[in-house]
C-alpha cells in the first residue's frame, strides 16, 4: 500500500499535533502517531489517553485506504531533515514494515497496528455546540492560563472554566492567590452551561489556534469536550467537580483607586524585586498623592531596594503587599497602556483592570495581598 505526500506539509501537521504525546506514555502505542489513509485524505492522530488531537491532509495520490500506527520522535526527526519534495510511504500489511522514499535515499522502519490505538471519546447525545472565533478563544486562553493551579487536593483549578450564558461567555481561572475572569459579550449561549478545560489542551489550543484565523465549533458533553476548526479536531477529558463561584470572591466597593501607566510599574517592579526576599517575594506598594513607592528588602542578605513612579490616585495613603512574580506577571497580561488598581485595605483583596477594554470585551484580576510586617 502507498501513498505520496509533501514532506513539508506533513512535518508542519506532525508537529502541531505532536505536542500532545508525553515523553512517557502509559501505553506504548501512544509513542506512536495513527496514519488512516481513505481515499486522498490522510487522517494522523496523536493521543496522551485523555486528549486527542486529529488533523487531516491531502495526499498527492494513494492506491488504497490503510490504518496503521508508526513510532511519532522517529518520524519527526528524520522529516524534519528533509527538504521541501514529495515522499512516499510504501506500507507491507503484512508486516507493518514502512519505507519511506524520499529525493536521495530511503528510511525503513517498523509500524505497529492500528488495532491497539485507543479511539477519541464520542460526545453523546446530550452534548451542547457553540461557535467562537479562533482570536476570541485564544485571547481569552491567553488572559487566563497563567493563572491555573497545579493543585491535586482541589482538580477542579487546574483548568480553564468556560461559562457561557444567554448574553456572554466567561473563561475564568484561579489558583486561590490570583483569579483572572475575561468575559466578551459576542460570543452568546442558547442555554446557560458550563464545563472546566484542563491546563494541557488549553495550551495545546493555544499553540495550535496560533495558525488558525476562523470560527472554532466547541462541543462539550458529560465527560468530554471538543474543538473543531480548520483541519484539526481535538478532543479532550473535561475535569470534573463544581466550580467555585467566582462572582462572590470579586469585591465591589474597593474604593482607593490607582490609574498608572503599566509599563511604568511593570519596569520598576521587575527592577525591586530583584532585592526582596527569596522565600516570601514581597512587594509593598505604599500609595500617597499621585506617587507609588515601590520597595522589598531581604534583612538576611541585608539588601534593599525602593522607587518611585507616578500615577494618579484617589483615596486614602495606605501600603499594601503583593507577592512580586504574581504582579509582575498579571500586570504582564493586562493588553491596555494604562492600568487601574482597586484596593480596600492591605488584608483584603485588590483587584487589577485595564484603564480600557476593547468593545464587548471585559478583563478582571484579583490578587490576594500578603501580610506586611511593619
Amino acid at each position: 500500500m502507498k501513498f505520496v505526500v509533501s514532506s513539508a506539509a506533513l512535518y508542519s501537521h506532525l508537529q502541531a499535533i505532536g505536542r500532545v504525546i508525553n515523553s512517557k506514555s502509559t501505553l506504548p502505542i501512544l509513542d506512536c502517531f495513527l496514519f488512516n489513509l481513505e481515499a486522498n485524505q490522510l487522517s494522523i492522530t496523536a493521543s496522551d489517553n485523555e486528549t486527542t488531537l486529529d488533523t487531516r491532509l491531502e495526499v498527492v495520490e494513494s492506491d488504497g485506504n490503510y490504518q496503521f500506527a508508526i513510532p511519532s520522535k522517529t518520524l519527526l526527526d528524520a522529516i524534519k531533515e528533509l527538504p521541501e519534495q514529495p515522499i512516499t510511504f510504501d506500507i507491507n500489511p503484512a508486516t507493518n514494515e514502512v519505507a519511506i522514499q524520499y529525493m536521495n535515499g530511503r528510511y525503513a522502519l517498523m509500524g505497529q497496528s492500528a488495532d491497539e490505538y485507543p479511539m477519541a471519546a464520542l460526545m453523546g447525545e446530550n452534548a451542547v455546540s457553540f461557535s467562537i472565533e479562533a482570536d476570541t478563544l485564544l485571547t481569552g486562553i491567553n488572559r487566563t492560563i497563567f493563572a491555573t493551579a497545579d493543585d491535586e487536593l482541589r482538580p477542579v483549578m487546574n483548568g480553564i472554566f468556560f461559562d457561557l450564558s444567554e448574553e456572554k461567555i466567561a473563561m475564568v481561572a484561579t489558583d486561590a492567590h490570583r483569579l483572572v475572569r475575561y468575559i466578551n459579550e459576542g460570543v452568546k449561549g442558547a442555554q446557560p452551561v458550563s464545563f472546566i478545560l484542563p491546563k494541557k489542551p488549553a495550551q495545546l489550543l493555544k499553540q495550535v489556534l496560533q495558525k488558525e484565523a476562523e470560527e472554532v465549533k466547541v462541543t462539550f458533553g458529560q465527560k468530554n469536550a471538543k474543538f473543531e476548526f480548520g483541519t484539526t479536531v481535538i478532543v479532550c477529558r473535561q475535569i470534573e467537580g463544581r466550580f467555585p463561584n467566582y462572582n462572590a470572591v470579586i469585591p465591589q466597593n474597593n474604593t482607593n483607586k490607582v490609574l498608572v501607566d503599566r509599563q511604568t510599574i511593570v519596569n520598576a517592579c521587575k527592577r525591586v524585586a530583584v532585592f526582596a526576599n527569596t522565600g516570601t517575594s514581597l512587594l509593598k506598594l505604599a500609595l500617597s498623592e499621585n506617587q507609588i513607592k515601590i520597595s522589598a528588602q531581604d534583612i538576611d542578605f541585608s539588601t534593599s531596594a525602593e522607587e518611585i513612579i507616578p500615577c494618579d490616585y484617589t483615596g486614602m495613603p495606605m501600603a499594601i503587599g503583593f507577592k512580586a512574580p504574581f504582579l509582575i506577571e498579571i500586570l504582564s497580561n493586562v493588553a491596555s497602556q494604562d492600568v487601574l488598581l482597586h484596593l480596600a485595605d492591605p488584608a483584603r483583596a485588590g483587584l487589577i483592570l485595564p484603564a480600557e477594554n476593547e468593545e464587548g470585551q471585559d478583563l478582571l484580576v484579583l490578587l490576594m495581598p500578603m501580610l506586611l510586617n511593619d
